[in-house]
């Protein structure tokens, strides 16, 4: 009797096996499950688009970070800044947990896929979290809960930095963002250091230049200020920089589409990044339809999403090789009992054993700003975006009026989806 239970439970166990290696061969990636979501944005139906996420993104489990954080950025691009900062901040708790992954949770990833492992986030997802929560209190004219995720960001920032992370984590935008709001909050020494901080990452991005200077002079820094000014020779100090009363009109410009993970032709075991081709790359702002200002780029969500997933793929490929052996050991036990079934087994662990193509797919492909000192009054402002051969794509930012006061600074910002 206990020899039959036995066989009886093994049959079932090898079972369930194949049973959880079919079931995951039958259900879409999770790129194909937000990819209706995705084209409902590119073509303007933000109430689809959210719709389809809302779910899901509600729903507790291993995927539940990654679509918290597809949904509040589809949110923002909906206009719906306070329930997209609600949701990210539910996101960024998520992400903040320990890093914990049940034993069998584990061991289910090495039999069958990474993909039963609970999503956490890559270290760069979880600073743009707090970057781009900052434009939902920008939107919302709440400049102190602006201030706030720049200071959660600055954290995680100086964490990364102090556990020995790479340098493309500390990213420019996140520093360059800080000094801005810095500004407007008149907290110029913070903004000084966040220039700086940004220049150590950035030094190439051409406005750090006048921005190093004006900082300096201030946050009254006169040793820093001639340093800078003997680097940087070609940039004259500007009278506005020294008006209190002078203003400033500031867009934050989200562009296009970061990269898409697909399985590796060669190897389906792993994932790549594939770009998402924009038609817009940049834009320019339009001030009562006399001046026009060009964004520029601070930073490319595209390089940093390939450079990640390219620096973690030896440790990707060295966990699939410790699958493959663990799923060799399951595939020998069940043939012990049932030959047959053990190679049945083997051909259907391997088969589903596909590339965890789950990221954070809705963030842009770039982030770029564009700004202009302006004196205090009421101004319309609107923004086109222009494709790679300098014309216009056929995007723009509708027409809005906003108010510059005096010695603050006005934002409006844009996200380019096609």
């Amino acid at each position: 009797m206990a020899t039959r239970a036995a066989g009886s439970k093994f049959k079932v166990g090898a079972a369930a096996i194949l049973a959880a290696a079919l079931t995951l061969s039958g259900c879409a990636t999770y790129q194909m499950k937000v990819h209706g979501a995705r084209e409902s944005l590119k073509f303007g139906d933000t109430v689809k688009a959210v719709a389809d996420l809302e779910e899901p993104a509600n729903e507790e489990g291993r995927d539940q970070l990654v679509y918290l954080l597809d949904y509040a950025t589809t949110l923002q691009k909906a206009g719906r800044y306070k329930e997209s900062a609600q949701a990210f901040s539910r996101a960024e708790k998520i992400a903040d947990i320990q890093d914990y992954h049940s034993l069998s949770k584990v061991a289910s990833s090495l039999v069958l896929s990474e993909e039963m492992v609970q999503y956490k986030g890559d270290d760069y997802e979880k600073v743009l979290i707090n970057a781009v929560n900052a434009v939902n209190y920008l939107e919302m004219g709440n400049l102190d809960g602006a201030l706030v995720e720049v200071r959660r960001l600055n954290q995680k920032l100086i964490r990364f930095k102090n556990e020995a992370k790479k340098d493309y984590e500390q990213n420019p935008y996140g520093h360059y963002l800080s000094a801005i709001l810095f500004e407007a909050d008149r907290k110029w020494d913070d903004a000084y250091i966040s220039y700086k901080n940004a220049y150590d990452v950035a030094p190439s991005y051409p406005p750090l230049r006048e921005d190093l200077i004006r900082a300096a002079i201030r946050a009254q820094r006169p040793e820093e200020l001639e340093q800078w000014q003997k680097k940087f020779p070609e940039v004259k100090i500007k009278p506005e920089w020294r008006d209190p009363k002078m203003g400033e009109i500031v867009l934050v410009f989200m562009q296009g589409w970061g990269p898409r993970k697909r399985p590796r032709p060669e190897n389906p075991r792993y994932p790549y990044l594939v770009p998402a081709p924009s038609n817009t790359q940049m834009a320019k702002l339009v001030i009562d339809d006399a001046v026009e200002i060009p964004s520029q780029r601070v930073f490319s969500v595209q390089d940093i999403a390939i450079k990640t997933l390219n620096d973690d793929y030896a440790r990707l490929v060295a966990t699939r090789l410790v699958g493959v052996g663990v799923k060799a050991v399951v595939a020998d036990q069940i043939a012990q009992k049932d030959k047959a079934l053990g190679a049945i087994a083997w051909i259907a662990m391997n088969a589903m054993d596909r590339a965890d193509v789950r990221q954070w797919s809705t963030l842009p492909e770039s982030f770029q700003i564009a700004r202009i000192a302006a004196k205090p009054g009421k101004y319309k402002v609107k923004a086109f975006g222009y494709n790679w051969s300098g014309t216009r794509s056929g995007e723009m930012m509708p027409e809005r009026e906003i108010e510059v006061k005096a010695g603050r600074k006005a934002f409006v910002t844009w996200r380019a989806v096609q």
